[in-house]
Order: structure tokens, then sequence, then C-alpha cells
């Protein structure tokens, strides 16, 4: 399942429905990803929020299938003609809809002949598809290529976020980055690149962050830090400090 994948990959999360962007309802599947997947030291490294278009959908869907990367989408699996996740998928890769015999006997074994006509279609995936077992109502979610698709309903998508990872990439992690950071007072970001630019090219192992803020009194304040390999972290937050101290500027650790 993960041969194809470049290790560590890079990993997406794709939020779908109207109803979010419409704020009707709060999206929480972004921020539970974040921390299931940051429980193995991995990190999102985009997200896409998107409505019900099949166009936008499929054009989505169609450049995430091409760079390669783990994808995680939630919403718009359902068989209602507001849901276009299943459909833009296919179209995305140019295959078409089949019915997928496991997810159709996942829904004959929960409603018998209900199934018919309507709710099987929702065992209807993109040709090749490989099927996400539900553990809350028994029908089925889908995965294909490397992009994993869930419903919109928390309930019923985190667990099966779980069993993704643990069937399908149990060996997907990786170290878990470690960060590191002072507040600089009194300073103004500019007044700081060239000790920023410098920090990048001699620590591009890490990933450098300046967070701006005004305190109370309406002085500035920088958090100014690095995250990254633990191997390389003191080093590279001791420049910073060496080169705030040069400047002049006082600062405190976080």
């Amino acid at each position: 399942m993960t041969a194809s994948l470049a290790f560590p990959p890079a990993i997406g999360v794709v939020i779908v429905g109207d109803e979010i962007l419409s704020g009707k309802r709060q999206d929480r599947h972004l921020s539970h990803a974040i921390e299931t997947l940051g429980a193995r030291g991995l990190s999102v490294d985009w997200a896409h929020y998107v409505g019900d278009d099949a166009g936008r959908l499929t054009a989505l869907y169609r450049d995430t299938f091409a760079h390669g990367d783990l994808v995680f989408s939630f919403g718009g699996i359902g068989a209602t003609p507001d849901d276009r996740t299943r459909q833009a998928a296919a179209a995305a890769l140019g295959v078409p809809l089949e019915r997928h015999p496991e997810a159709v006997a996942e829904i004959e074994a929960r409603f018998g002949a209900e199934a018919y006509p309507h709710r099987v279609l929702m065992a209807e995936f993109p040709e090749g598809s490989r099927i996400i077992p539900n553990p809350y109502n028994r029908i089925a979610a889908f995965a294909v290529r490397d992009h994993h698709f869930f419903p919109g309903f928390p309930q019923m998508a985190w667990p099966m976020l779980d069993w993704v990872l643990a069937t399908w990439y149990p060996d997907l992690a990786r170290v878990a980055p470690l960060e590191r950071a002072i507040v600089v007072y009194g300073a103004g970001e500019s007044q700081l690149l060239p000790l920023m630019d410098e920090n990048v090219a001699r620590f591009p192992m890490l990933k450098l962050f300046s967070l701006p803020s005004f305190m109370p009194d309406g002085g500035r304040r920088i958090e100014l830090g690095v995250k990254g390999d633990p191997a390389h972290v003191d080093a590279g937050l001791a420049h910073l400090r060496e080169g705030v101290e040069a400047a002049g500027f006082r600062w405190e650790p976080t």
C-alpha cells in the first residue's frame, strides 16, 4: 500500500461542503487530523476547503492525484444530489464509478431489502477503489491510490482515519520535531531579517518562524524560533539568541 509513497510523504487534508463555507457547520476535521497525525510525528503540509461544486472538486482532486501526496478528504460522499465527492474523484482519475461488492455486502447486511434502490448508491466508488470500513453504520468509505475519502460526520470519519493509519500505514511516522523559541522585545521583523536569513542558510534542516505581536502598552514583541530535527534545534536557537543580543535587543525564553 505504501510502496508508491515517497517517504516521508507530503500530507494534505481536504474539507468538503457548502455548509462549512457558509458557516452552517464548523469544521473539526482539520484540527483532529493535525492532532492524530502529530501523535506519529507527522504534520499536515497543506489543506483545502472546497464547496460541493463538481468542477472545483474535480480540478482539486486532479491536481492532488498528480502530486502523489497522501491525502485525507472529509465530506461529500453520500448519495444525495449535493454530494459530489465520489463523482469528482472518479472524474479526476478518468475512471467510471462502479459498485464495490464488499461495500454492497455491508449495506445489504445492515439494511436488507431496504438497501435498494437508494442506499446501495453509497457503494459506488471510482473504479479501482478499496473500501474503508465504517464501524458506525457499516456504510463504507473508500480509498483510491493514496487518497482516502471519509464521511463528513466526525463519529464516523475519525475512527475510519484511525483504521486507515493503523492498517495501511502502520510504519508511517517521523521523529517528532522539536520546537524552541525566544521572545524578543522592541524589535521589528525588518530589523531582524538579516539574522533570520543567515539562520535559514546555516540551518536548512530547520524551519524558522517569526510571530510578531503588540503588547497592551503598544510595545512590540516577536516570538522567534526554530522547529525541526532535535539534533540541530539547540544550535539554531543559540544562533538566534546571539544575533538578537548583538543587535542590542532584549529577549527572554518562552
